[in-house]
């Protein structure tokens, strides 16, 4: 757990807003590693204070000590504290060695599976939907011949974040151009349809994708295993302990054979190391299957 205690207040008198003192950073921190496992270390103090500064002005509060008191006996304030705090930030085929390595070795595998069985696809973590719909794409291929596969094909993709307002942009699945510009040439003729100003996934793709609000250290209502969960800069915001439990959980929910897409900054730690093996960079194998 976070502590502060022995921090002077932080000085946000240039930025306008109140201060942020240790005993109220202690608690906002201990707050996020029980609701969220984010791991909130004193260096982080100007961001939150930033962050939070708007959920102040918002109330109306003066003060870091009246906003603690607010969010000590409001539950829906504490719960939006939690995603002010949360860091939402990717793009469209980020880490592009995961999307080399799930086209060339992994997408055959699940055609073979599709064959005889439902083939489940997570993007836990997945801010605001460019990374499950850079997956949905490498599924359909870069023309409608290329997705054919999938016509009879059982696949879902689910993209889970804590945060309501980008799952809500992930159902929209609306981007502008800016940030459309980092998918290759053939998906973005093939599944990209204008929409005004901005760019709208094809409809083929999102047809793929079912969105949730979903909080990764809380129960999770899935039954079926998956064959691939990409979690990826997300574990970085946690200390050694959560992502080892997190870590073990993915596993549990992999069938044999499945892979784990992690991010290029993190690594597997505690037991789930065991029964996982290394097959490109950053990406893991669940023993008992073909790699």
């Amino acid at each position: 757990m976070t502590t502060a205690t022995a921090r002077a207040p932080f000085d946000a008198a240039a930025s306008g807003g109140p201060p942020l003192g240790a005993a109220e950073f202690g608690e906002i921190a201990a707050i996020m590693q029980s609701d969220a496992r984010i791991h909130l270390v004193e260096g982080k103090m100007t961001l939150v204070h930033g962050r939070l500064s708007r959920r102040l002005r918002m109330h109306g509060l003066d003060s870091f000590k009246d906003y603690v008191r607010l969010v000590r006996s409001d539950a829906e304030e504490r719960a939006a504290m939690v995603v002010a705090l949360t860091t939402n930030h990717t793009h469209f085929f980020r880490e592009n060695h995961h999307f080399e390595h799930f086209r060339e070795k992994t997408i055959p595998q699940l055609k073979t599976h599709a064959r005889n069985r439902a083939v489940r696809i997570w993007s836990a973590g997945c801010s605001s939907g460019e990374e499950v719909y850079s997956i949905a794409m490498c599924l359909l291929g870069t023309d409608r011949a290329a997705a054919s596969w999938l016509r009879n094909a059982d696949i879902k993709l689910l993209a889970t974040d804590l945060a309501p307002h980008v799952v809500e942009s992930v159902r929209r699945a609306v981007y502008p151009t800016a940030t459309v510009a980092p998918i290759p040439e053939p998906y973005r003729r093939a599944w990209l349809r204008p929409a005004g100003e901005d760019f709208e996934i094809a409809a083929e793709a999102r047809a793929l994708v079912t969105a949730r609000v979903l909080n990764l250290f809380e129960a999770w209502p899935m039954r079926q295993l998956y064959d691939v969960i990409f979690c990826r800069n997300v574990m970085i915001y946690f200390d050694d302990r959560a992502k080892a439990e997190l870590e073990q959980r993915f596993v549990d929910m992999l069938v044999p054979g499945g892979h784990l897409y992690i991010g290029h900054s993190e690594r597997l730690v505690g037991p789930s190391a065991n029964v996982m093996t290394g097959c490109g960079q950053t990406i893991y194998v669940k023993q008992g299957g073909h790699a």
